[in-house]
């Protein structure tokens, strides 16, 4: 049996080596070599003196905080409100559907949607408002950023919340607490594990974002994904990429740290 499982789980484990901790390796170790190829600490060094990349930084962060926060929420009250509903499996779908789509394909419709000459200016020129400079601006990437990542919010806090013992709720309601009261109390700390992991999933992509920097936000919005980007692709300094390459891993660590989830004897209901 024990040979069995181990000849089962040898590709999930030779997938883990070669395509998750050999790609963070060999990041570490490229972050310790300058453009010249020499090995040196220096990389390190600029990057945590210079006031460039901690602006980078704290943008990163920033931004990563407003689209998880945006995608809260819209998320929570939808997938609330999708596991209440009929034909659940079938808004589900619809959902989950734009996520079939390549995000390269998304940004450029983005870009035809806010352009000067784009659906929503021409609305706005209807109404009376004028056209306004809606592209290359902090309101778009944030915009599609969260747009891109509703579904992922959505997905884990609707199967939390379907995995919802109903005696519960209808416990607290015959214990005369009313329907704030048993969201408050009941449904949204048992449904808090699917934030959390909702949460991971938005917060850790957003941090390193770099397409839509350039092709929604116009390089208004610098990132350190867009840092790490300028680094391989134009000024070849592949150390300093890897080094802005290990702060983003560390930074996902503590992330998902903060967001696990701790197990706790007697129940989700023990104190």
């Amino acid at each position: 049996m024990k040979k069995s499982k181990w000849f089962y789980s040898t590709p999930y484990y030779l997938w883990l080596l070669f395509f998750v901790i050999t790609p963070v390796v060999m990041i570490f170790y490229q972050s310790f070599f300058n453009i010249e190829g020499n090995f040196t600490f220096e990389n390190y060094q600029i990057y945590f003196t210079s006031g460039t990349y901690l602006k980078m930084t704290l943008n990163s962060v920033w931004y990563a905080f407003l689209i998880t926060l945006i995608t809260l929420i819209i998320s929570y009250p939808t997938a609330y409100l999708l596991s209440k509903t009929k034909h659940k499996q079938l808004w589900l779908m619809l959902i989950v559907l734009p996520t079939w789509v390549n995000l390269l394909l998304k940004a450029y419709a983005f870009i035809g949607i806010f352009s000067t000459h784009g659906g929503v200016n021409h609305f706005l020129e209807f109404i009376g408002i004028g056209s306004r400079q809606i592209l290359f601006t902090d309101f778009s990437f944030i915009f599609v950023a969260a747009y891109i990542e509703i579904p992922f919010m959505i997905m884990p806090i609707f199967n939390s919340l379907e995995e919802l013992d109903p005696s519960l709720i209808s416990a607290s309601r015959d214990l005369g607490a009313n329907s704030f009261e048993t969201f408050r109390r009941v449904i949204f700390p048992l449904s808090l594990n699917g934030v959390k992991s909702g949460v991971q999933s938005v917060f850790i992509p957003a941090l390193s974002l770099f397409m839509l920097t350039r092709l929604i936000g116009g390089n208004r919005v610098i990132t350190l994904g867009t840092a790490i980007e300028e680094h391989f692709l134009v000024t070849q300094n592949w150390g300093m990429g890897s080094t802005i390459g290990v702060v983003l891993i560390v930074a996902m660590f503590i992330i998902m740290r903060l967001t696990n989830e701790k197990k706790r004897k007697g129940g989700p209901l023990s104190k």
